[in-house]
């Protein structure tokens, strides 16, 4: 495998927790005029995507009531519930926040939505935000 140009650190996508995709999409698609993009579900949640620039925007709708968005709606309600980062090497990343005291909700990658490794880092190490982190 030829080995890729690193590219940095950037936003990958925004995850945010709706109660209904139907009743959520035609903001994103009719009014702000976002492209839908298809995405498969993950994590016991429906996943509606759009491009939005360099990042995706993805509704996340509860597909089982014990999935960690069902858990999220319950406790907070519908909002933005994670930022992705895209990093040039996530077990290089991952191993600086294990250096750095950073707690780990995934402490190996594992495969997301878009068939990319991912890992979530806990929001009480990251300012009260739920960051997942994911290969380019």
């Amino acid at each position: 495998m030829t080995p890729s140009t690193p590219r940095g650190t950037q936003v990958s996508h925004i995850g945010i927790a709706v109660e209904a995709l139907a009743d959520s999409l035609p903001f994103f698609r009719d009014i702000l005029g976002l492209s839908e993009v298809d995405l498969e579900d993950a994590d016991g949640a429906r996943i509606i995507g759009f491009n939005a620039g360099e990042a995706l925007v993805e509704l996340l709708e509860a597909g089982d009531e014990k999935s960690p968005i069902a858990r999220f709606l319950a406790k907070q309600g519908p909002g933005i519930h994670h930022i992705c980062f895209s990093v040039d090497d996530l077990d290089a990343t991952l191993e600086r926040c294990r250096r750095a005291g950073i707690q780990l909700i995934d402490p190996q990658p594992r495969i997301g939505a878009e068939g990319k490794r991912i890992a979530f880092l806990h929001p009480k190490s990251t300012g009260g935000v739920l960051i997942e982190l994911s290969d380019h």
